[in-house]
């Protein structure tokens, strides 16, 4: 079972960056769709972003245009670089495959944004 481990949250301020990375424990090589996802406090979680294998890229229209995800096969690991970071941002950030089942979901990175 691949488990992934997501790194790279903090507090920023409104309008500041983040750059979210998620080392998975095993090859995503093979893994066609990878996605981060949010979840706010009293929320359902949401899918922010995914990308295909081919690097075909989609974005929920909250972040459209302010987030970029990427990915490195090689290293096992996604990126989630996030700019111009909003007050409806914070929440804690998992990144998981997209195809079901689901991987176990790891502790998630949290994300704070101070006005």
């Amino acid at each position: 079972q691949v488990q992934p481990v997501e790194s790279g949250g903090g507090v920023v301020q409104a309008g500041g960056s983040l750059r979210l990375s998620c080392a998975a424990s095993g090859s995503i090589f093979s893994v066609n769709y990878m996605a981060w996802y949010r979840q706010a406090p009293g929320k359902q979680r949401e899918l922010v972003a995914r990308i295909t294998s081919s690097g075909i890229t989609n974005y929920a229209n909250s972040v459209k245009g302010r987030c970029t995800i990427s990915r490195d096969d090689a290293k096992n690991t996604v990126y989630l670089q996030m700019n111009s970071l909003k007050p409806h941002d914070p929440a804690v950030y998992y990144c998981n495959k997209v195809s079901p089942p689901p991987w176990s979901w790891g502790q998630g990175t949290q994300v704070t944004v101070s006005s």
